[in-house]
């Protein structure tokens, strides 16, 4: 059953994803999401994930009805693939932003086609695999988790 938060912030995935392709400073939407969320995994975790998440309420919503319900792949689970992912994700963002050479409208069109790129991908393991694959994998699920065990 869905949270009513995610009822809410699932509107923010399309304005990000589509509105993005057509005003790409909503790109830093996602940045103030990122900031906003590893404040917040101080206190709470990965509270983010399960409640204010736009994809992750979007995966709950519409893919779950879709979604094979398959086991999670043992690799999703691993620390190396889980830090691989995040390197991997991380490494492509800063080139792209360092080729942006520093135009502000660019940058913001960097951050609109990650979220498409990593929405794309959730939507495709949670098709294939489960509705949540993503989000085990998710870089910066794996961030909130090790700095909220950072309190503990």
């Amino acid at each position: 059953m869905a949270k009513k938060s995610q009822h809410i912030m699932i509107w923010l995935l399309p304005v990000i994803v589509i509105g993005g392709l057509f005003y790409p400073l909503l790109g830093y939407l996602v940045v103030a999401m990122m900031a906003f969320l590893l404040t917040l995994s101080f206190f709470k975790g990965r509270y983010w994930c399960g409640s204010l998440c736009p994809r992750g309420a979007f995966l709950d919503i519409v893919i779950s009805k879709a979604s094979a319900k398959k086991p999670m792949p043992s690799l999703f689970t691993k620390q190396w693939f889980r830090w691989l992912i995040f390197a991997l994700f991380m490494s492509f963002l800063v080139f792209r932003i360092v080729k942006t050479g520093g135009n502000f409208i660019a940058v913001g069109a960097v951050f609109v086609t990650m979220c498409m790129v990593t929405t794309i991908i959730a939507i495709l393991l949670g098709i294939l695999i489960r509705h949540r694959g993503w989000c085990a994998i998710c870089p910066m699920g794996l961030l909130q988790e090790k700095i909220g065990k950072v309190r503990r």
